[in-house]
């Protein structure tokens, strides 16, 4: 598994993935109502490329025959808006990579702080990887009351 940059060509396979994640993994967390009423806000393909072509940190691990397995970027102010995995290629280590590079990227580029609204599958991994949850943040999706949490991590020495 590698991490590269986003290519167009990525679109069809990330959406699909965002969807296979949300079915294969949220289950564990979200009651089946919930699920599919995420799944059902999955992006469109031409979402993905609209998202990734404006000049956001957009990465994607691949397997050794350069498939997608997972996904994340950053936006401009420091917003994750998509971190997906696989569910096949859930607990391989494939989100700290992608974290890792993200954060690397994003300090590089001067973002003292990265911010998240991340499932109940996330937070743990978030938390262990120095965010900071800010708020349980209750809302609905296509009415559908379902929850995420405000997480926060600030960029720098240590992660202050």
């Amino acid at each position: 598994m590698r991490i590269r940059d986003y290519r167009p060509s990525d679109a069809p396979v990330l959406a699909q993935i965002y969807a296979r994640s949300v079915r294969g993994i949220g289950p564990r967390f979200y009651t089946p109502e919930q699920v599919e009423a995420w799944a059902a806000s999955a992006p469109t393909v031409a979402r993905v490329r609209q998202a990734y072509g404006d000049g956001r940190i957009a990465l994607v691990a691949v397997d050794d025959d350069d498939r997608p397995v997972g996904f994340s970027d950053v936006e401009p102010d420091g917003h994750i808006n998509f971190l997906y995995c696989a569910p096949e290629a859930a607990g391989r280590g494939v989100m700290s990579a992608l974290v890792d590079l993200l954060e690397q990227r994003a300090a590089a580029l001067g973002y003292r702080r990265l911010h998240v609204e991340a499932s109940e599958a996330a937070r743990p991994f978030l938390l262990r990887r120095g965010f900071t949850l800010l708020a349980r943040r209750e809302l609905r999706i296509g009415g559908v009351p379902i929850h995420n949490y405000a997480m926060e991590k600030r960029l720098g020495t240590g992660g202050e």
